[in-house]
This record gives structure tokens, C-alpha cells and sequence, in this order.
């Protein structure tokens, strides 16, 4: 069994993330306690949890336990695959219902007492507890450095526009098209999505109707050594055009919301409808299409007239003036 510590800002978009990768792995999540999830797998399943955005950690889970006594009583008699030094450290989520204020000593001296050495400053081995309704702990197998996704923000690129998806979120949504081989952002702006897609080792394929944006994607794909991609400068609702005869495995887009100059002069939601439109008609049956709308375009609605099925939505408020959905359908 594993353990996922998913992110708490979008904790639906998180705990869907892990769920569309294990589907890929043949796995699934069988519990979940705030924001600490339950996983089924094995090592065969760390290729697909490395994809993650949304996520803190995992690690193999040892012991859950309903109180502190039986977590130590369990401990004593767990296995426990330490290698070298090891240190306890205690996640207090926010339902937590234990007093943990010497669990990380007592659990520490139950180990030690296995014949295991304890170094507080350069652990080998980081053992989690997290205390929720009930209490777990476990080995930790992979840290998600955020300095890793703050790198790749806006305003580290060489190209950059402000507004931007923050990179985990771009990996999110990604990840939720359950994308294998390759990906379409029919508008792609500073190609954002398309970086963390290309990481992952996607194709990735990009259309902006603005010749500097598509100049501008290039630069950034290349600054962050992709390779496998092709952009175009062309018409989101003209896709079937810009690609004739091609079918794409996913697509992750995130319209602009606004300005009469961000839509290329055209009504907003005219423009939405006539990119889903375009869209469906690339997309392969059973494909998904990861997409975000203000809130107040209808945007389950519009995709259903079409034939997508709806998956998911998560909301998110950007600022006071904007609040939006991600949206996840399926061809």
C-alpha cells in the first residue's frame, strides 16, 4: 500500500490527478483522509505518481492506526525498509483528532529500539506520520520540490506574459487528460501547458492566432530542452484545418478570459463555442479535453450539446473579478 500527500488548494483537482494517473497504472485510490490518500501499487506505479503537480509526497504507508497506542504497538512489530540514518516527522493536518506533541520521540525510540540509527540533521530515510481522523505513517519515496515548479513560472521564461497558469496546475491539467503519448494546446499562449507536457516526454502540439506568441512558445520549449513539438500560428476554431486528417489522444487548453484584444477582436462566448466545436472535431473518441471557463460561461452545458461527457470540474477565484472552472470532459 502508498500513501499521496496531495496540495490543499485545489483538493478535488489533486486527489482527481492521482486518480487518472494510477488508472493509467492499472491502480486506484481506496481511501482517502483530508488530504492524505490511499493508493493501490508497487514500485510499477512511481513512473506515473512521478507526473504529479498537485501533490506533496508519497511514500509506502507501514502502519495506520486509530490511536496513538495502537500505532506504537503496530510499529514495534512492522517492518520497517530503512535505509541507513532515519528521522520521524509528523504532518498535523487539519482534522487531525490525536495529541501528537511526543509522537515523533516515542515512534523514534520504537524504531531505534529495531536496531535503526536516528539523525535528526541528514536523514537517509524520512519517516511520516499524519495525523488525521486516524493516524498513518510510512516511509517517504518522492519530495515534490516546489523550487522545481517555481522555476518554471511566468517570469522565468524568456518569453512571458503575467498571466499564466502556475506550472503545477499546468501539469495538473496535463495529467488529467491521462495523456500517453502526446497533447494539443489549441491555445497555447505562452505554451505554459505545453512545457510541463513536454517534460513528462510528450509530443506536444500548439496553435496561437498571434505570430509573437508562437515565436515566443518556441523560445520557451527550447530553453527547457523540448524538442519533440510543433507549433503553429493559426485559428483555435479552425483546428480541423490546421491539422487535416490528424485525431489527438488529449488536449489541455486555458482560454483567454477577457479583453477584446486577447480574443482576437470576437464575443467571448461565441469564441468558446466554436472552439469546442473545433475541438471535438480533433479529438479521438474517448479522448479527453481538460479545459477552463469563467464561471459564469456555461461551460458543461455548451461541451454537452456537442456530445463531451462531463468527468470533472473544480472551481478556483483567481482575484475579485475573476473566478473560473476547470472542466474535464471525455469524447
Amino acid at each position: 500500500m502508498l500513501y499521496v500527500e496531495i496540495l490543499g488548494n485545489l483538493p478535488e483537482m489533486a486527489r482527481d490527478e492521482v486518480r487518472a494517473m494510477l488508472e493509467l497504472a492499472g491502480e486506484e485510490v481506496v481511501g482517502q483522509d483530508y488530504l492524505l490518500l490511499k493508493v493501490t501499487g508497487d514500485e510499477r506505479v512511481f513512473p506515473h505518481l512521478n507526473r504529479l503537480g498537485l501533490a506533496h509526497e508519497y511514500g509506502e504507508l507501514i502502519v495506520e492506526a486509530k490511536s496513538i497506542e495502537q500505532l506504537l504497538e503496530k510499529a514495534e512489530k512492522a517492518k520497517w525498509p530503512i535505509r541507513g540514518a532515519f528521522k520521524v516527522d509528523t504532518e498535523t493536518m487539519a482534522n487531525c483528532r490525536h495529541n501528537v506533541t511526543d509522537l515523533p520521540r516515542k515512534l523514534g525510540a520504537a524504531i531505534h529500539a529495531r536496531g535503526f540509527r536516528v539523525n535528526l540533521s541528514k536523514p537517509d530515510t524520512v519517516v511520516r506520520v499524519y495525523c488525521g481522523e486516524r493516524l498513518y505513517t510510512g516511509i517517504r519515496l518522492r519530495f515534490f520540490d516546489p523550487k522545481e515548479f517555481e522555476m518554471r513560472k511566468a517570469h522565468h521564461r524568456p518569453f512571458f506574459r503575467p498571466i499564466s497558469l502556475h506550472p503545477r496546475v499546468s501539469r495538473a491539467l496535463v495529467n488529467l487528460t491521462k495523456a500517453r503519448r502526446e497533447i494539443l494546446d489549441p491555445m497555447m499562449g505562452a505554451g505554459g501547458i505545453l512545457i510541463e507536457a513536454g517534460l513528462l516526454g510528450l509530443k506536444v502540439y500548439g496553435v496561437d492566432i498571434k505570430p509573437e506568441m508562437v515565436e515566443g512558445a518556441e523560445r520557451n520549449l527550447r530553453h527547457y530542452g523540448i524538442t519533440d513539438y510543433e507549433v503553429k500560428l493559426g485559428d483555435a476554431t479552425r483546428l480541423e484545418e490546421l491539422f487535416p486528417g490528424r485525431r489527438f489522444e488529449a488536449v489541455a487548453t486555458d482560454p483567454p478570459y477577457g479583453t477584446s484584444a486577447t480574443l482576437a477582436g470576437r464575443r467571448r462566448d461565441e469564441l468558446y463555442r466554436a472552439v469546442l466545436r473545433s475541438i471535438y472535431n480533433v479529438l479521438k473518441p474517448g479522448g479527453r479535453l481538460v479545459i477552463a471557463f469563467p464561471a459564469d460561461f456555461r461551460g458543461e452545458e455548451e461541451a454537452g450539446k456537442l456530445g463531451f461527457r462531463p468527468v470533472g470540474r473544480y472551481y478556483q477565484r483567481v482575484h475579485k473579478s475573476l473566478d473560473r472552472y476547470f472542466y474535464v470532459f471525455e469524447k
